[in-house]
């Protein structure tokens, strides 16, 4: 029999909270059985509650051994806990987010940010960027790219072809134009691309379409900003939601949620999105064996 894959683990920062709802994911008797899990990073030396310069250096050095581990193949898959963007750019690290890294070490430049939980998926066309960039750089191309990685994301969990929405960016999905035109000049061409190969509708109303799809209509949500797809996402699943990259070659996953220094060491973190980062990357790694 092959040896089981081998998924690791990194806690974030080590002031936050990813240390301690690490250790309590793996006393979980919910913890998939089908993979090997790694620690990876510093266990010691920081004081909970109290980010440093220090703590994000270590959480830069555990995300560079991650990187090094997934190239050499010791390891296939990785789940990454939640770090503070400003204290790893303070502290050199040269990406927005964990995203832009792995995406980065593996020379990925076809990748997107979705995130799942509950009734809800939805995918991200731009990602960390200021609002008001947002209209200038999205491109129908950009649409049609990462509607196709959330189409294969969906289709590999379902077993079969998925109904996507997309959503507008403007009010009411721009109101034909009179609250804005992107919706027809860009997101609608690109629909209309997408739909050649796949069950797409839109451009819908922001302010309606996630309803829609946590009732059921839709599999997944094709958002054209960050909290666009994340407020709702949040809203619905803010304890078992789940961050994975896709298009990277190896699984990648983390908590939706962020460090929480206020409180971190007080013992009243929930776990519960870390296991279930934990859970997804174990059923993507089960999925390409």
């Amino acid at each position: 029999m092959p040896a089981p894959p081998v998924l690791g683990l990194i806690p974030g920062d080590p002031a936050g909270i990813g240390p301690e709802i690490l250790e309590a994911c793996l006393n979980d008797p919910e913890l998939p059985r089908n993979c090997q899990l790694r620690h990876i990073g510093r266990r010691a030396g920081h004081q909970a509650g109290h980010p440093t310069k220090d703590s994000a250096l270590a959480a830069i050095e555990a995300l560079e051994e991650a990187a090094a581990l997934l190239a050499s193949g010791e390891i296939q898959g990785i789940v990454t806990g939640p770090v503070a963007k400003r204290s790893l750019c303070d502290a050199g690290f040269a990406f927005p987010g964990q995203t832009e890294f792995f995406a980065a070490r593996s020379k990925t430049d076809n990748f997107a940010m979705c995130l799942t939980g509950g009734p809800l998926t939805v995918a991200l066309v731009t990602i960390h960027v200021p609002l008001h960039e947002v209209p200038r750089l999205l491109r129908r191309e950009e649409i049609v790219r990462v509607g196709k990685l959330l189409h294969g994301f969906l289709r590999q969990r379902l077993g079969r072809s998925p109904r996507i929405a997309v959503a507008g960016l403007n009010p009411h999905a721009g109101e034909e134009g009179r609250f804005g035109t992107e919706e027809q000049t860009i997101i609608a061409p690109a629909i209309a691309e997408l739909a050649r190969d796949g069950d797409y509708t839109g451009p819908l109303s922001p302010d309606t379409v996630f309803h829609r799809a946590a009732k059921g209509e839709f599999d997944g949500v094709l958002c054209m900003y960050h909290d666009q797809g994340l407020i709702p996402m949040k809203l619905l699943a803010f304890d078992t939601g789940v961050n994975v990259t896709l298009g990277l070659p190896f699984p990648r996953t983390s908590p939706d949620h962020g460090t929480a220094f206020d409180i971190a060491g007080k013992g009243c973190a929930n776990h519960r999105s870390m296991l279930a980062a934990i859970k997804l990357a174990a059923e993507m790694l089960a999925s390409r064996l």
